[in-house]
């Protein structure tokens, strides 16, 4: 990975302004108080500096909290125009954009891969690749009549591909009732087989290693160990012990947290950066006791930190050394019912605890639409994505204060 990751922004920005300094230059600004909003500007609560990442006409969306979006200086996201998503990188250094893909229908998979600077997605019934440095692009796979499929993560050596695949009579319920508040429990209590699949790159297979009669999602794969793939029961998450891991090799399932009380919730897991531990929301029971949860892959023993419900955040990412953390908070329609938690946090641990830091105001964000966070490579910015300026954008804020 380059050295000048992400500090080339505060480079970039010197050099448009001679010798002066940067805090003369910024304006000090309520998030999302005026529309359009300027490129960078301050915090005016919380004196963080915030830059919008993404200048492409349009609906800009970055990707999903726990799916990696940098490929070294670059940071892959979605551009849409008039319903027609493609993938996009934005360069760090310049803030240039580049154009990645160009089908004439909606593409999804959310996928990077920074070994090899490609990008893995799908259109329709088929997989692609494509090279963000040349442009060239390959058809990996196209799933069989008789078997649709949804690819959503890759391994940690670039070479297989997994995702989920529902029963026909479990897509006839979402086709019928699309919205969430519809089919959540339709689905839940239908209990219909559902598969998780591998396809192999190289080869083009695709192989089933898993099945059961029960809603499964949230795949992914370590981002160390080609071999472990995590995945989970959807549904109620009061109802269900939602996180498990499979490995590939031995083909052994295994549940990482059980619930341990009545109204207990776990879930929007995601692995640590080593690999070593998976983390989770967890609320003892819900929407009263708030903490972040971990279990070891390995000795599967736990720990966990609280949080107040304000703090409470839709979704947590973690640092490298696991001496930050960082949520994008929520609004009070939210499990929490927060009343004051519309904010982008920064966490570090105290003992079993956590002390938090508010790096951007999201009074002017619709939460229908949820920021995900991601922390840059050097662990000097943090990615959200916001509507607060109307459209759709992804933005970075500074950790250390300006």
């Amino acid at each position: 990975m380059k050295n000048h990751f992400f500090t080339s922004i505060s480079i970039l920005l010197l050099a448009t302004m001679g010798t002066q300094k940067l805090t003369a230059q910024v304006p000090l600004l309520e998030t999302g108080s005026v529309k359009p909003m300027p490129n960078e500007w301050v915090d005016k609560d919380t004196h963080h500096k915030v830059i919008k990442l993404t200048r492409t006409p349009g609906s800009n969306s970055s990707f999903y909290f726990h799916n990696n979006p940098f490929i070294e200086n670059k940071m892959v996201y979605y551009n849409a125009v008039d319903s027609n998503r493609q993938i996009y990188t934005v360069d760090m250094t310049t803030l240039a954009t580049e154009q990645i893909t160009s089908k004439s229908t909606r593409i999804g998979g959310e996928i990077a891969a920074p070994k090899g600077h490609n990008v893995f997605y799908q259109s329709k019934d088929s997989v692609f690749c494509t090279n963000i440095d040349t442009k060239q692009t390959k058809l990996i796979f196209v799933f069989p009549e008789d078997y649709k499929g949804n690819i959503s993560t890759l391994n940690a050596n670039e070479t297989i591909l997994a995702g989920a695949k529902a029963s026909d009579a479990q897509k006839e319920i979402l086709k019928n009732y699309p919205e969430k508040s519809q089919f959540f429990n339709r689905i839940y209590d239908a209990h219909l087989p559902n598969d998780l699949f591998t396809i192999d790159i190289k080869t083009k297979t695709l192989k089933k290693i898993h099945t059961e009669n029960t809603w499964l999602g949230h795949v992914q794969f370590s981002p160390t160990d080609p071999d472990i793939l995590s995945f989970c029961h959807e549904g109620p998450w009061h109802k269900v012990d939602r996180i498990w891991i499979i490995n590939l090799k031995t083909d052994s399932v295994r549940l990482m947290h059980k619930r341990t009380m009545d109204m207990e919730i776990a879930g929007h897991e995601f692995f640590a950066t080593n690999g070593k531990a998976i983390w989770f929301d967890l609320q003892m029971p819900r929407g009263e006791t708030f903490y972040l949860g971990t279990t070891d892959l390995y000795s599967l023993k736990e720990r966990k930190y609280q949080m107040t419900r304000d703090e409470w955040s839709i979704h947590f990412n973690v640092s490298k050394k696991e001496n930050m953390f960082c949520g994008d908070g929520g609004n009070d329609t939210q499990v929490a019912k927060a009343k004051d938690g519309m904010w982008i946090y920064l966490f570090k641990p105290n003992g079993d605890k956590f002390v938090s830091e508010r790096l951007v105001n999201m009074k002017h964000h619709d939460y229908k639409l949820e920021p995900n966070v991601h922390f840059t490579p050097d662990e000097k910015w943090i990615v959200f994505r916001a509507n607060f300026e109307g459209e759709s954008n992804v933005y970075a804020v500074e950790i250390e204060k300006s």
